[in-house]
């Protein structure tokens, strides 16, 4: 079944109910051609799976009956990149949907030396709006049923001072150690920099923050690829755990 969005307001578990408005309405009946009688998945991003049957079909909503919910458990295993803000704005978009796609679970725009990419407090609504509805297309597109955060750019400094992760790492190509850090059942963030890498001053204040610096091999991998792969990698090491949780 296809999956939609509706922001948890818009669910009442107690009564049975909920409605699908604004976007996810006009692509559910306008795209889709959904129907009363027709059922669907629906997600609030915050692990909560209802299984709907479509009572109603409005101007602007449409209403439907929950036949069946449950929560979904918040994996255990989080990845968090921050990845610098890039010149060509569809290749950060890739990055996006990609990273959604592969388990990411926070997403940190990132403004560093090197960061040609730096949009005006008043372009930035915008943007966000776009990366949220990228993040939100390819969540529902692999049924995913926690969605990964995705809020205002930090500059480097502000990254550097963000806590609550067990795993620090910072992506240079002139180190020589393999991220061999155990991911399972931790958090993980990776800071991945923009065309050109990081300057030099940036890896040692990150060393100094607590961050270990890591390679991901002898070729140089364009900025987007690096990010993509340093979610990839996590989800790779959990296989077998997750293929464990299916049997």
């Amino acid at each position: 079944m296809d999956l939609f969005f509706t922001p948890g307001g818009k669910i009442d578990l107690q009564a049975g109910r909920l409605s699908i408005e604004g976007d996810e309405f006009h692509h559910l009946v306008r795209v889709l051609r959904k129907k009363t009688g027709d059922r669907l998945l629906a997600a609030d991003g915050r692990g909560l799976r209802c299984e709907v049957v479509i009572t109603a079909v409005g101007k602007k909503s449409v209403d439907g009956e929950i036949l069946g919910h449950r929560f979904v458990g918040k994996p255990a295993t989080e990845v968090a990149v921050a990845f610098s803000l890039l010149r060509t704005s569809q290749r950060f978009d890739f990055f996006l949907e990609k990273s959604t796609e592969l388990g990411i679970s926070s997403i940190i725009p990132m403004v560093t030396t090197r960061t040609v990419s730096q949009p005006s407090n008043e372009k930035i609504e915008g943007k966000l709006e776009r990366w949220r509805s990228i993040v939100l297309a390819a969540a529902k597109q692999s049924k995913r049923f926690y969605f990964p955060e995705i809020g205002r750019p930090l500059h480097f400094r502000e990254v550097l001072r963000l806590d609550g992760f067990d795993n620090r790492l910072i992506a240079f190509e002139g180190s020589s150690t393999p991220p061999s850090a155990g991911f399972a059942r931790k958090k993980t963030l990776f800071l991945i920099g923009p065309e050109g890498g990081f300057v030099p001053n940036e890896v040692e204040e990150a060393r100094a923050a607590g961050f270990r610096d890591v390679t991901f091999g002898k070729t140089i991998l364009r900025a987007e690829t690096a990010a993509v792969f340093a979610v990839a990698m996590v989800r790779a090491r959990l296989l077998d755990e997750e293929c464990e949780e299916l049997m």
